[in-house]
């Protein structure tokens, strides 16, 4: 266990608080995580909704918040956690209430962008393409995560299939869907099916394919026709997750352009990344692109399988690091 100078007497509360949705929380718990790897914690996940009319009102803006929880939520209530970590717009009203429930002993943390005035929160930790600017604004590429080395190698053992034991070179593909600006088309789906074939048949390796629950029905159609019958693995929804294994076992990764959240994780792995394009334009997205294609992680996919190699992105480290040490520093100067 690495130093942060201070270290607790006892293991650090932690709650992780979201809506609950996967690509959401998997971003605090992965933070959460990384922060257990630094010192000793109690991590605390808690799902969160609020009632109508409240849910109609702005984040930054909801009065008692915890008497507005929706059926089904987690109680927020003390004893109150050293480390508040929240993601998505659902966590942003208490996120902001347990600072002053904890007389400011909370030590607040704010994943992507809250629209709430940084200064609101301790850290604040948006992905750099949007250009949040603060003190205590530490800007990453992607998002949080939870993929490590370790999780990878177990998710390989663990899954039924032997992935490792495929034949190479072995490719993790990776299908998103319909987002804000982008979707996938039965015409892209049908074109990203042709190429990986193609591909397949080029190198004589290993297809494992998952698509998301964003991905459109008329894509999925595409995508079981034209592109399962060349996969070792096709993953819609039933079944083991094939992900972390697929990510662990693969030699290349494919990922459609949409998701960063899944780019930032293939990143972590330091294997090349093909990045597929998708329907619509992608705005904040393509900064998003950018900043891994500077860092040598990604590379269009053009049709043309090519080798590199990167160091891993480690962003979620990063961040976990920033936060103990402004932890500690709080701690120090409150003893």
């Amino acid at each position: 266990m690495r130093s942060v100078g201070f270290q607790p007497a006892e293991p650090l509360k932690i709650w992780v608080v979201s809506d609950g949705r996967a690509g959401i929380e998997n971003q605090a718990l992965g933070l959460g995580e990384a922060i257990g790897r630094r010192a000793p914690v109690q991590l605390v996940t808690k799902r969160v909704g609020l009632r109508t009319p409240w849910s109609w009102f702005p984040a930054g803006f909801v009065p008692a918040p915890r008497h507005a929880l929706s059926v089904g939520s987690d109680p927020i209530d003390p004893p109150w956690p050293d480390i508040f970590i929240g993601c998505g717009r659902a966590s942003i009203p208490f996120a902001l209430g347990v600072k002053q429930w904890s007389n400011g002993k909370t030590f607040v943390v704010q994943l992507q962008d809250p629209r709430v005035n940084p200064r609101e929160f301790d850290v604040v930790a948006p992905p750099i393409h949007d250009q949040l600017e603060g003190p205590n604004v530490l800007s990453i590429v992607g998002a949080c995560h939870r993929v490590t080395p370790d999780r990878l190698d177990q998710a390989v053992l663990d899954y039924p299939q032997p992935l490792d034991e495929l034949p190479g070179p072995r490719f993790a593909v990776l299908i998103g869907g319909k987002s804000k600006r982008q979707d996938i088309s039965a015409k892209r789906a049908r074109a990203i099916s042709d190429a990986l074939a193609q591909v397949q048949r080029d190198t004589g390796g290993s297809l494992m394919v998952t698509l998301s629950r964003r991905t459109g029905k008329a894509a999925r159609m595409q995508f079981r026709t034209y592109l399962a019958p060349h996969c070792a693995v096709f993953y819609e929804t039933e079944g083991v997750n094939p992900y972390f294994a697929m990510l662990g076992a693969a030699d290349h990764i494919f990922v459609t352009a949409d998701s960063v959240n899944m780019a930032t994780e293939a990143a972590a792995t330091a294997k090349p990344i093909h990045v597929l394009d998708v329907d619509g334009g992608g705005g904040k997205l393509d900064g998003f692109h950018r900043s891994l294609a500077r860092r040598g992680c990604a590379r269009r996919f053009t049709g043309v399988l090519e080798t590199w190699s990167y160091p891993p992105l480690l962003e979620t480290d990063r961040v976990a690091a920033a936060v103990l040490t402004a932890w500690a520093a709080r701690q120090g100067a409150a003893r």
